[in-house]
């Protein structure tokens, strides 16, 4: 379990920045929020927004703002059902707004940028991003589509200057959050820290705070603080006890901390109700940790069935499909899926994918350089260092591995229910 579901949540921040606007546009103010609901709010926000824009389309069926608002509810959406069939739809709305306004439309643009973030196809929201940014340059949520993009791209440079921009324009929720991403993955804890800090002080909504809280509670895990990963899901949680990304927080906690049982009881309810990737692929590498291997299977069975879907709806995700083979235990196909990967872009990400599907293909020498790509960034990421030292162990470098392992262990010895374990033998073997 790490960080290789930045990925998502990097949709989630573009799908509240764009939902924001889409609201404010549609509004009629008559829909007092509840206080206390969190995730509940935002569903129902969302399908107001839905609802609105269908209304007036009705009335106004040639307005291409309308539409464009309508497609990108409809990605937002996706976001929250976990149901891929919302992008077909969000696809065929902003392309209504093209149609009746094919010139100037940045907000249409806009859309079908964070549709293309959402659908993994990041060199395409890289350009639609762009074409956005020519009409509506001081528009904040641009840049916080084309950050996205850039970040996955590997760009990091570029997608610092676009999350600068977006912090000059609107320093709100989404640009903070970007902040801290790109304060991370340069190695900068303490600063992704104060920025998700700025986060949850300016959020003004239970769906900010909820989010804010997450993504401080993954950092502390991330680094191997359980009790403050804890209490920033628990504060979650007392805003939204059915919060999905929450309690896959409580229950990684509650894994890390040798509480098995409720770990696995956990995962088991969140599939039954949001059975995405994500949540699939935990659950699995979580059953094998525990000895359920025949339950594991069946998780990645899912999993796979889940790909499907996506990939019917538009969706490309072989980041995702490298590391679930991988963890499955089918090194051919982790290896296929993460050199088409890495052939469309060249994130840390993705370069660690490839080492490790190559490493488990038996080609260390060929593994090392994309290890030490993805370790270059200065990410304090324990699942690079683990790989990293497997690598270096399998080549005889002896006293490299250990560091690379130590290092793992140090950053976060709760990385993984699976690995963190070997990393602790291999290292005892190494010394």
């Amino acid at each position: 379990m790490n960080r290789r579901k930045i990925i998502a949540v990097l949709a989630i921040t573009a799908g509240v920045a764009l939902l924001a606007t889409t609201a404010t546009a549609l509004s009629r103010g008559d829909d007092p929020v509840p206080p206390g609901q969190g995730a509940a709010v935002a569903r129902s926000d969302v399908q107001r927004t839905i609802a609105a824009a269908q209304d007036r389309l009705r009335r106004l069926p040639s307005d291409a703002d309308t539409w464009a608002q309508l497609g990108s509810a409809y990605v937002e959406q996706a976001r929250i059902t976990g149901d891929p069939a919302f992008y077909g739809k969000a696809q065929g709305a902003l392309e209504s707004s093209l149609r009746h306004r094919p010139e100037g439309n940045g907000l249409a643009h806009l859309g079908l940028g964070a549709l293309a973030n959402a659908r993994h196809d990041f060199a395409a929201a890289r350009d639609e991003a762009e074409r956005a940014r020519a009409v509506r340059p001081d528009t904040a949520e641009v840049y916080g589509v084309l950050a996205d993009a850039l970040t996955q791209l590997g760009a990091a440079d570029e997608a610092r200057a676009a999350v600068q921009r977006m912090l000059d324009l609107e320093p709100g929720v989404p640009a903070f959050t970007r902040a801290a991403y790109d304060f991370e993955q340069r190695g900068e804890v303490d600063s992704a820290r104060q920025a998700l800090t700025r986060a949850l002080d300016a959020s003004s909504s239970p769906t900010d705070t909820l989010f804010s809280r997450y993504q401080l509670g993954e950092l502390a895990f991330d680094n191997g603080d359980l009790d403050e990963a804890s209490t920033q899901y628990e504060q979650g949680l007392l805003i939204d006890p059915l919060d999905p990304a929450l309690l896959q927080g409580r229950a990684k906690v509650a894994a890390a901390r040798g509480n098995l049982d409720d770990a696995l009881a956990a995962y088991a309810g969140l599939v039954a109700r949001v059975p995405s990737p994500q949540y699939l692929h935990e659950y699995a590498v979580l059953l094998r940790g525990a000895g359920r291997t025949d339950d594991a299977a069946r998780q990645f069975d899912l999993l796979a069935q889940q790909e499907r879907l996506l990939a019917a709806a538009g969706s490309t995700d072989d980041l995702a499909t490298s590391v679930a083979a991988a963890d499955r235990g089918d090194p051919a196909a982790a290896l296929a899926a993460a050199e088409r990967e890495w052939a469309r872009r060249q994130h840390p990400l993705v370069a660690d994918a490839l080492a490790w599907a190559l490493h488990l293909a038996g080609r260390d020498a060929e593994a090392l350089p994309y290890a030490d790509r993805a370790a270059a960034t200065g990410w304090r990421n324990a699942t690079f260092a683990y790989h990293r030292g497997m690598i270096l162990r399998a080549l005889g470098r002896t006293a490299e591995a250990a560091d690379a392992l130590d290092s793992a262990l140090r950053i976060n010895p709760h990385f993984s229910l699976v690995d963190a374990p070997a990393a602790r033998a291999a290292l005892d073997g190494l010394r």
